[in-house]
This record gives structure tokens, sequence and C-alpha cells, in this order.
């Protein structure tokens, strides 16, 4: 097993970024490493992260501007060689049409929920690392 599991998180928000951290806690289930979170809060620093690599999966505000998470979802998935899996944060549970467009492997809604989030997190990671260690 792998020392970290790194997560990119991006929203304008800071108190958005934290509710992840917290959520996720230090891990998100017991069977798999720590997670280790890298913060973005504009679209620029996404691509950077993205491009040094070593990201295991992304969550992305739908509601940041003047970025949204969507749209970025989207031009990560066309533009990253073998992009890491995104989970969407969405307003509301009537976007979910929007996170199929946007390409997103899965989707939660806002405010971060304390259950579900860190359940579609950790499933996100254990396909990226079961994937990564074949």
């Amino acid at each position: 097993m792998r020392a970290t599991a790194r997560v990119l998180v991006y929203s304008d928000d800071a108190g958005t970024r934290e509710q992840v951290r917290l959520a996720a806690g230090r891990r998100p289930a017991a069977d798999l490493p720590p997670v280790e979170f890298l913060e973005c809060a504009t679209l620029p620093a996404v691509l950077t992260a993205l491009d040094a690599g070593g990201i295991d999966a992304c969550v992305l505000d739908g509601e940041a501007v003047p970025a949204g998470g969507m749209g970025v979802c989207r031009q990560i998935k066309d533009e990253i060689f073998r992009c890491p899996p995104v989970l969407l944060l969405m307003g509301r549970p009537q976007d979910a049409w929007l996170a199929t467009w946007s390409r997103a492997d899965a989707a939660v809604t806002l405010p971060v929920d304390p259950v579900a989030f860190p359940d579609a997190l950790a499933a996100l990671l254990r396909s990226r690392l079961s994937s990564s260690a074949a």
C-alpha cells in the first residue's frame, strides 16, 4: 500500500475546502492510506498541479467562481492524460445531469455530507490505487 493518497481539492471558498478536509478526515476508509490534500483556489493552480502529476483523485466544487467545477472537470478530462477520478460537489441534486455532462466519476451535494462524501471519495481512491498498483 502507498504511504499516502494525494487528493486535489478545488474551490474558491476556503470554507468548502475545509468541509472536504474535515469530512474525509485523515483517511476516508480504514483500507486506504492516509490522505494528503492539495488545495487549489484557481483554475491555473489546478492545471499546474495536475500537470505535475501524483494526484490520485480530484474534488471539484461545482459552485466555484469564476471557473465552476463542472466546466473544470470536463476540461481536465479532455486535456489531462490519465486524468485522476473526479468527485464533483453539486449545489443541488437536480444538477446530476450536469455532473454526467462534465464526465465526473462521482457527485455529492453541498454542503459536504460527512457520511456520503468519504464513501464516495474512498470508492474513487480504491479504483485509482488498485489500477495504478496493477
